[in-house]
């Protein structure tokens, strides 16, 4: 099967892209809001920088080629080296931007960061059960659903349901 041309690039967020993403974040807030926290304020976004560009916890913008916009984000949080060697991948899609295998080739990269780069053993996703379209992308990522974890992560304010699902590093 011939591959197809990438149509995304990704880069560690950084402070310049502070106005658009924060422009995408809010008008996707009721799109997301179930599903992940986005920061919303330049303070919060400005934390979340900080926080997201150390050595447990990373975030990369998904722009598209197309227009240079910002289409998504992928974050690799709590990664733990040592004999665990383990990220959680949280991805989303900014409104306007789902559903076209943009995510899916910016998740892909992600994990080749991740196993390569990081020489990570496994990544986990947490996915509440009710959000189709972050299952089937992780599905055709090639993770593989391990469990299933009642009232696991807090969104909302409310305890919620969690599917568990990991991909092994192909070259160990």
């Amino acid at each position: 099967m011939k591959k197809s041309a990438p149509t995304i690039t990704i880069k560690k967020v950084s402070l310049k892209d502070e106005m658009e993403f924060l422009r995408a974040a809010r008008a996707s807030r009721s799109s997301l809001n179930a599903w992940v926290k986005v920061p919303l304020t330049v303070s919060a976004f400005r934390r979340y920088v900080n926080e997201m560009r150390t050595a447990e916890d990373q975030a990369f913008v998904v722009r598209r080629l197309d227009t240079g916009s910002i289409a998504g984000v992928v974050e690799l949080q709590d990664i733990f080296m040592g004999d665990f060697k383990n990220a959680y991948i949280i991805y989303y899609a900014f409104e306007g931007h789902q559903r076209q295998g943009l995510m899916r080739q910016a998740v892909t990269e992600v994990i080749q960061i991740a196993f390569s780069r990081l020489k990570l053993h496994r990544l986990e996703a947490n996915i509440q059960p009710e959000n189709k379209a972050s299952k089937k992308l992780a599905k055709a990522s090639g993770f593989s659903k391990e469990g299933y974890s009642p009232k696991f992560l807090r969104k909302g304010g409310q305890w919620c349901d969690h599917e568990r699902w990991a991909l092994l590093n192909p070259n160990e």
